[in-house]
């Protein structure tokens, strides 16, 4: 079998030396000595001066609305995980969608000042994939009209534009360290930003508004996280580098057997570097994608609709019909990427889409057109007699 992803582990043993740490102190949560070193070391390796790690990307983005005091209407994607929308609801925001490009999956700055309102507060924008977002244009709009920007980056760990970590955009960008994730700490998420002040006031709100022992600044959640989880975020940020180099290195492998697929790839912002985070393939066709899909779960091999449906749709929200995303949410994949993936693994998933592409399906005969061909055929021998 073949999923779509794996999570990566380290060596047993090196978060083995981490527990026993922590059985030694039983330090287990509350702001212990693993999650602060983990926050050092994050920093140092993304060579950015401000982050707090959190419970999971999710609360991350609630920290973020919250921590800039947003109300009203927030402009978003349609094309995202659910909790980027979820959270504007959660928050008692309003999502207004804007449609995404055709050839990034991002969302279209040109589609956002249309879609600004007096009651409008912010931008919250994904960058889809990894693959960031038209960045300057987005700063652009939000100072033109004094709104905040809140840069969903849960895909971009290891990401860069213009020479900086994408995280450092925005006002607050927010990042997953999920399981899913191409760097995880199995559960766990952070929130970025270059104000100081910002960060402090998150800082509060992420210990239930907690400053100092019996006192309270902020409106707070419990968005800590554990000794545990920052044990495996120590460990495997030890092996970060050689990650992106595999997926890179595979990500390169597809493109290359996928020549002559009859779909294409997402386009990429000019000064960037990528994390090569998911290997995303846009059908020309709905059927053609259905047809692989199909195929490839037959041997067993996984992909993802991913992202399906669009958030558009959702039960709680106002449906809006956005061509681009409408059309896009309907033919695309995530194709299995992970770090433990081969060159033949890679062999057969793209040998059993070309060989689907090539194949003609035909529409069976139904048992009514079979009877009335045998009634013919009959009366036609009879006839000849």
């Amino acid at each position: 079998m073949i999923p779509v992803t794996k999570p990566f582990l380290p060596k047993a043993k090196e978060y083995d030396a981490y527990l026993k740490s922590i059985w030694d102190r039983q330090w287990l949560t509350n702001n212990g000595p693993l999650v602060n070193e983990f926050e050092l070391k994050l920093k140092n390796y993304l060579n950015i001066e401000h982050l707090l790690y959190v419970s999971n990307g999710t609360v991350a983005l609630q920290i973020a609305i919250k921590a800039l005091e947003l109300k009203g209407e927030i402009i978003t994607t349609p094309f995202s995980f659910v909790a980027t929308t979820s959270s504007i609801v959660w928050e008692g925001c309003k999502p207004v969608f804007a449609d995404i490009e055709p050839d990034t999956y991002n969302i279209d700055p040109k589609k956002i000042e249309a879609a600004i309102t007096p009651n409008t507060s912010a931008i919250l924008a994904t960058h889809v994939y990894g693959n960031p977002c038209d960045i300057d244009a987005i700063q652009e709009i939000a100072d033109k009209h004094g709104l905040k920007v809140i840069f969903d980056a849960a895909h971009c760990f290891g990401t860069q534009y213009k020479g900086r970590s994408v995280f450092e955009y925005g006002d607050i960008s927010t990042t997953s360290f999920h399981a899913t994730k191409l760097f995880h700490s199995i559960e766990g998420g952070a929130v970025f930003t270059r104000n100081p002040q910002l960060l402090k006031k998150m800082a509060f709100m992420r210990n239930f508004g907690h400053n100092g022992q019996d006192e309270y600044s902020e409106l707070g959640i419990n968005g800590k996280n554990s000794e545990f989880h920052a044990a495996m975020g120590l460990c495997n940020l030890k092996y970060v580098d050689e990650i992106l180099k595999k997926r890179k290195a595979l990500s390169l492998y597809y493109l290359q057997k996928l020549t002559g697929l009859k779909a294409s790839f997402p386009k990429h912002q000019d000064d960037y570097i990528s994390n090569h985070s998911y290997f995303p393939v846009l059908f020309d066709t709905k059927e053609l994608m259905l047809k692989c899909l199909s195929d490839l779960e037959t041997e067993k091999i996984y992909c993802r609709r991913y992202f399906y449906p669009s958030l558009s749709s959702l039960p709680y929200v106002d449906k809006a019909a956005l061509s681009v995303c409408d059309s896009i949410v309907e033919r695309i994949i995530c194709l299995p990427l992970y770090h433990s993936l081969t060159h033949s693994d890679l062999d057969l998933i793209t040998r059993i889409m070309l060989r689907a592409q090539n194949y003609q399906v035909q529409e069976p005969s139904s048992i009514e057109a079979d009877i009335a061909q045998l009634l013919e055929t009959a009366l036609l021998v009879k006839t000849s007699k």
